[in-house]
Formats: C-alpha cells, structure tokens, sequence
C-alpha cells in the first residue's frame, strides 16, 4: 500500500500541470490579435463549403420579403431539377424551402400529392437534416455578432 500514495500524488501532479498547461494554452490563444479574424473566416469557409454541396444560404428569417423570395426561388429551382431527373439536388431545394414556409405541414400534403412516392420519401427523410443546419445557422448569426 506504500506504493499507491506517491503514485496518486504524481498523478494528480501531472493532471494539474496539465490542466495549468491547457489554461496557458487557451489564454495564449484567445489574447492573439488575429484569434477573431481567422475563426471568422474559417466560419465562412464552412458557410461557403455548405453552399458548394448544393444547400442554398438561408435568408434573414426576420425579413418576410427575402423569405419569401427564397421560398418561391428554391421551389421553382426543385421543380426544374426534378423535372430534369436530378432528384437529390431538387430534393434539397424543396427542403429548403420547406424549411422557411410558414406552414409546412400544407406544403408536404400538396407535394405527397405532386410528387412520386419515393421522391417524397426522400424528402422527408432530408427534414432533420435541414431543420439542424436552421438551428446552427442562427448559432453562427449570433456568433458573429458577439
């Protein structure tokens, strides 16, 4: 039992030097004058790597004029995608738009009646998806912000 003691001693030694350490390294970090400026443009590097995988950006959902362009341009641009064959891609417009229609529920019973069935079940299974990227949108509006 004399052996345990000096081992949970330097245990807890190098789990505070560690911690000290992680604290060091944070501060250094944070106190960088350009800290700001590269988390903001890796933010955009995100936003623009969204965008590139066919999701369209989100408009000011404050701004009823640009929601509601958005909504009839992602409708329109899902509709000639799919009439084109290129059912993922219009899929995602559709999504998006479904994701800022103020009745959601009316839009996807007129699509189950005007889609085929495994289109819209596509569709629906794109929902959570679309819902979490709302979610961390408006995180990184506040973000930016701060």
């Amino acid at each position: 039992m004399m052996g345990g003691k000096p081992s949970a001693i330097a245990a807890g030694v190098c789990g505070a030097l560690f911690i000290g350490y992680c604290i060091y390294f944070d501060r250094k970090r944070r106190s960088d004058p350009n800290f700001k400026t590269r988390l903001r443009e890796r933010r955009k590097k995100q936003r623009a790597a969204q965008n590139k995988c066919g999701l369209a950006q989100l408009p000011d959902l404050k701004d009823a004029a640009a929601v509601q362009k958005f909504f009839l341009d992602e409708i329109q641009l899902g509709e000639e995608l799919l009439a084109q064959g290129d059912y993922e891609k219009g899929v995602d417009h559709l999504t998006n738009a479904i994701a800022v229609c103020g009745q959601p529920q009316q839009l996807l019973q007129v699509l189950q009646q005007t889609l085929p069935p495994p289109v819209f079940q596509m569709l629906l299974t794109k929902l959570p998806t679309i819902s979490q990227r709302i979610v961390s949108a408006q995180s990184l509006e506040e973000d930016d912000v701060e």
